[in-house]
């Protein structure tokens, strides 16, 4: 037997056996890492990038429903009562309003104020909840809401929308309503966590590096709007660096639209 060659195939017998063994030990601390890396939270990532957020909600629904609402054809008989206002309802779905006398409202007794003229000027007007004043253009912008959370509205639609126009001397001079009624919830789901409708706009590069998230609230925005009816679905609302408006579905968790 030649041992001289014997012992020169044991030599690199083991150097192959040892740097296949290397291999795998590298192999399993890489998969290792990335391991550890996928498991990171979401609120880690968030931390990472510098994104902050506002402090979610404390009670959070587990399941919701969709909702479904028929359009309102105002008529005689719904507007008889209020006063002091000419009122037009030619078209049916849309009542407008222009006040026999200005109504005063400051920054000062704001929302008293507004919420005295809902009660006494505007048919069901304890249904609509301020969304944002608009001086530039002279609006004062409302958007109806059910047990509690609002409706999320566009260009594209106005169904539950109230605008009061002001003057200069920001006092109401007119408004127009538009409403929903005679509603219905169906097909019950899961609700997603406020924190993972985050995480998609995250996932979708809507969340940059030292970004803020300056608002998060639970509402309903609309998915399909007939002539007659609307269907509108559980909705996180949530509002970056107070400038830009993302709408997430608390259903399925795509992001509906993008409102700057």
């Amino acid at each position: 037997m030649d041992w001289s060659k014997t012992k020169t195939i044991f030599i690199v017998t083991f150097l192959i056996l040892n740097i296949f063994l290397g291999y795998q030990l590298m192999e399993k601390k890489d998969r290792s890492e990335l391991d550890v890396i996928a498991e990171a939270s979401i609120e880690e990532h968030l931390e990472a990038e510098q994104i902050t957020y506002v402090e979610l909600p404390k009670e959070q629904p587990k399941e919701g429903t969709y909702i479904s609402g028929k359009t309102k054809f105002f008529t005689l008989e719904d507007i008889k009562d209020l006063k002091n206002q000419e009122i037009n309802i030619d078209t049916k779905a849309l009542l407008q309003a222009k006040l026999n006398e200005p109504y005063k409202i400051t920054e000062s007794n704001f929302e008293p104020k507004l919420e005295q003229f809902l009660k006494d000027h505007v048919l069901n007007g304890e249904s609509y909840e301020l969304w944002k004043v608009d001086e530039e253009v002279g609006n004062i912008i409302l958007f109806q809401k059910y047990e509690g959370k609002i409706f999320y509205n566009d260009a594209k639609n106005i169904s539950g929308l109230l605008v009061l126009k002001i003057n200069k001397d920001k006092e109401i001079t007119s408004y127009q309503q538009t409403m929903l009624y005679s509603f219905e919830e169906y097909d019950k789901k899961e609700i997603l966590p406020a924190i993972k409708a985050i995480e998609n706009l995250y996932k979708n590069d809507h969340l940059k590096s030292g970004s803020k998230v300056t608002k998060i609230e639970l509402g309903y925005y609309p998915l399909v709007q007939l002539s007659e009816s609307q269907v509108l679905a559980p909705t996180w609302h949530i509002v970056v660096d107070s400038q830009v408006d993302y709408y997430v579905n608390a259903f399925e968790g795509q992001i509906l639209e993008i409102m700057e």
